[in-house]
């Protein structure tokens, strides 16, 4: 599967606990990364300031679901139970 251009889940819902440019210590889960544009793609993609974690993330159904709303749900609800 492919991210879907604009959804933005992945770079909202999770916590980052590594540095992203502008935010030195990484994110809280639920907060928009700063990297985030309005029209929700990175800023940062392909570049070697992305954090690692971002890099390696895979868009999959079982994590993304089938809309951006569902996606946001998920990885929420992801989080939620891992920490």
């Amino acid at each position: 599967m492919d991210c879907r251009l604009g959804c933005g889940a992945c770079c909202i819902a999770p916590s980052i606990t590594t540095p992203i440019p502008g935010m030195p210590d990484g994110k809280p889960a639920g907060v928009r990364c700063v990297q985030l544009s309005e029209d929700n793609l990175c800023m940062i993609f392909g570049s070697s300031l992305r954090p690692a974690v971002c890099s390696g993330f895979s868009a999959s159904v079982d994590v993304c679901g089938t809309t951006n709303e569902q996606a946001l749900w998920l990885i929420t609800d992801l989080e939620r139970v891992t920490c």
